[in-house]
């Protein structure tokens, strides 16, 4: 397909371009609204944010300029059907749990899958059986899933559906995803993959193959995180030969989307598409060159390192994305939380992901990578120099996260049942009724239905203590916890 074409985006602006009377919502008109919005977002913002159901824009005879995006979304991630979403990458990860609800109940999951997973487990009443990833001994941080452990999880689980599994991590871990997707086909089931942080591998020769490339059957892009669309967007893409049918995908997806669609969104993914496709090598290229440069400089800093393709050496990583610079910052004696504060306090540097031994950095498709490596690098130093002897001494020792606890009901009936609310400190074998993930990475260490055991409630209190958050408790002090309520 020509992908110098944005039918979608060029639409919209010969609708702003022949200046109608707009009788419909939203109620600006691209005109009226806050002076200091205005200020913030510029009249064009306001112009383009226009409704959806227009006749030539969404609606009209097939292909509409919308589906003709789509369609040329599709060509350039090399899927057999894509589809734009507005409620961000998470909003994929529920349609994908949704299609597999309608095939049964039983699936295999990456335990490091992203909190919005669970969320959708919850919605279509998925039971989870669950596949440890590697965990780095050192850094303390999740890899990958090998074929082989997929492969046992599906022989001792021969009533599964579909996998779900994450690639590439948060730390830049590449799975094996043809070795996966045929040890899932081989039992028969769908490879769903979450491949949020990976939108841009398709665009640059030089980074690890995409998942669709590979034979997965569902793939999420976030593109917003490196590709460059408006934040929320992002695409859902179906690959060929997929089990999963573009029907179930579309039944799926319309209980889910809004009925008031952002037009700036759509516009974004479909200008961002379009971007990837004609200049996302060079311009990848100029990203990797700049972070494999900044890299190099930090490996010279007393008390720092970098995460780089070292990471294959892991069994379960079989490629990796050096677009993102993780440093490890164990040689300080201070937490990553502590260094990332000194950043953020220092030298205004606002970093993607801290933890105990990592601070990271995410560099955008089209940005100033080279201007970013060097304020990253300058921060870095800055904190150092300002880490006082108690900071040296404050990260804890890494300790694993501990084995969750039992499945004792499932998600959905545990989140949707009677609860109560009791002390977190004394939860030890209640059954929670809320997921707790620390955040980020959003890694679940609770789901609704499993047993809450002391080792996992001192696990989530020191990631607490440490500067961490916790998504999806009501309580975020984490005072109190949710659970089934007794009999």
């Amino acid at each position: 397909m020509d992908q110098t074409q944005a039918p979608y985006l060029d639409a919209v602006i010969e609708y702003v371009r022949r200046d109608p009377s707009r009788l419909h919502v939203p109620g600006h008109k691209g005109i009226a609204s806050d002076p200091a919005l205005v200020e913030a977002i510029g009249m064009a913002a306001l112009e383009h944010d226009i409704s959806a159901g227009l006749k030539g824009i969404d609606l009209g005879p097939a292909p509409t300029p919308f589906q003709q995006s789509q369609d040329l979304a599709a060509d350039a991630w090399g899927a057999a059907r894509s589809w734009f979403l507005l409620h961000g990458g998470s909003q994929g990860n529920h349609v994908g749990c949704l299609a597999l609800g309608h095939i049964g109940k039983e699936v295999i999951v990456q335990r490091n899958v992203h909190s919005s997973t669970v969320d959708g487990m919850i919605m279509a009443g998925l039971i989870p059986t669950f596949v440890q990833p590697e965990i780095d001994p050192d850094l303390g941080i999740a890899h990958c899933v090998t074929p082989g452990n997929l492969e046992t999880a599906l022989s001792e689980n021969p009533q599964a559906v579909g996998v779900m599994i994450v690639s590439p991590t948060y730390f830049g871990a590449v799975a094996d995803i043809s070795a996966l997707a045929a040890v899932a086909h081989a039992a028969g089931v769908p490879l769903l993959v979450d491949e949020a942080w990976g939108a841009h591998l398709y665009f640059s020769s030089r980074l690890p193959e995409g998942a669709l490339a590979c034979g997965a059957d569902l793939v999420l892009s976030s593109t917003h995180k490196i590709v460059g669309s408006l934040g929320q967007s992002a695409i859902l893409h179906r690959g060929h030969d997929s089990l999963i049918g573009d029907d179930l995908i579309n039944r799926c997806l319309t209980m889910l989307e809004t009925t008031s669609p952002s037009s700036l969104l759509s516009v974004s993914l479909d200008g961002a598409r379009r971007f990837a496709a004609l200049e996302g090598e060079r311009l990848l290229g100029e990203v990797l060159d700049a972070v494999d440069d900044a890299r190099a400089r930090i490996r010279v800093i007393p008390e720092l390192d970098v995460l780089d393709e070292r990471l294959l050496e892991a069994p379960s990583v079989h490629g990796w994305d050096g677009v993102r610079l993780a440093v490890d910052v164990r040689g300080t004696g201070a937490s990553g939380h502590r260094v990332a504060d000194l950043m953020r306090e220092l030298s205004d540097v606002n970093v993607e992901l801290y933890t105990e031994t990592i601070v990271e950095a995410m560099f955008g498709m089209g940005s100033d990578a080279e201007r970013d490596a060097d304020r990253l690098v300058a921060s870095l130093e800055a904190a150092l120099g300002a880490l006082d002897e108690a900071d040296r001494e404050r990260r804890r020792r890494f300790a694993s996260p501990p084995p969750w606890g039992a499945l004792r009901m499932t998600p959905r009936e545990a989140f949707l049942g009677p609860q109560e609310s009791v002390s977190f400190a004394k939860a030890e074998g209640r059954i929670a009724a809320e997921s707790l993930a620390a955040y980020p990475p959003g890694v679940p260490n609770v789901l609704p239905g499993e047993e809450l055991t002391q080792e996992t409630i001192q696990y989530v209190t020191d990631t607490l203590s440490a500067g961490g958050q916790v998504r999806g408790a009501g309580d975020q002090t984490l005072e109190t916890v949710r659970v089934v309520a007794n009999p």
